[in-house]
């Protein structure tokens, strides 16, 4: 038999499986994420790198906000400049 057919078929035998591996998954990530740091902090040069990451942050941030916070004219403002430019092409 193998592990496979011990898990009931259906939604709640895949809802466990799929919360056991996101909790496997998490686990793993925060277990790399842990010796990444001890390694950072063992660096001389920590400040630095520090700095460095605030102005990466910064510049993503600027690019977001550009990418993001651009809004399109307004419709009804669009509407009155193509009038606008009508009533003038027809007066001329």
């Amino acid at each position: 038999m193998t592990r496979d057919a011990e898990w009931p078929d259906g939604p709640d035998g895949r809802a466990v499986l799929l919360v056991a591996g996101l909790a496997d998954l998490a686990v793993t990530t925060a277990g790399s994420v842990l010796g990444t740091v001890r390694g950072l902090l063992r660096r001389s040069d920590t400040a630095e790198l520090a700095a460095e990451a605030e102005h990466d942050l910064i510049a993503r941030g600027r690019l977001v906000l550009g990418r993001w916070s651009t809004a399109p004219p307004a419709h009804l403002e669009v509407l009155a400049r193509e009038a606008l430019a009508r009533r003038a092409a027809d007066d001329s």
